[in-house]
């Protein structure tokens, strides 16, 4: 038994690096003129007499001006690369989020010294408290220094 498996492992190494081999082989292409004067152009060689005989090169050259190919980055650096994005984009996403909230706070805000602006310029009674605690209308010139302060809140915090 021991021996079936271990030639099972054998051939798998062999086809294994048969594959490996024949997938980093670069293809050939081949170039010739046949008896006709015709130009053939195949990936196999030619059979038979032949003029004129040309391998092509299949790996294309850089572009001009371009600098050759950089090697593959490693597994290592695309983890780190991916993991670096990840987080970016947590960040943008709390940034977000943090602003939206700000937003609405600030919109809530807004609506509340509108609302109490309002109140004041209605003319209606208003209680407030004392340092003690102890309840007492406001009079005109209290109204008219709220009416101020609220109003200068709105035009610096709510355009």
């Amino acid at each position: 038994m021991l021996l079936n498996g271990s030639l099972t492992m054998k051939r798998f190494a062999l086809a294994a690096v048969t594959l490996a081999t024949a997938i980093a082989a670069p293809a050939q292409v081949y170039q010739w003129q046949d008896e006709q004067n015709r130009t053939v152009i195949s990936d196999r060689p030619p059979s038979g007499p032949v003029r004129q005989l040309r391998r092509i090169d299949t790996t294309a050259p850089p572009p001009a001006g371009e600098p050759a190919a950089t090697p593959a980055k490693t597994l290592a650096d695309r983890d780190m690369e991916f993991r670096k994005r990840q987080q970016e984009a947590r960040d943008a996403a709390e940034k977000s989020d943090s602003e939206q909230r700000a937003n609405a706070r600030k919109r809530e805000d807004c609506e509340a010294l509108r609302k109490y602006l309002r109140l004041l310029e209605s003319g209606e009674r208003i209680q407030s408290a004392d340092a003690r605690g102890e309840r007492y209308y406001i009079d005109d010139s209290e109204r008219a220094q709220a009416i101020a302060r609220t109003r200068d809140d709105l035009q610096r915090g709510c355009k």
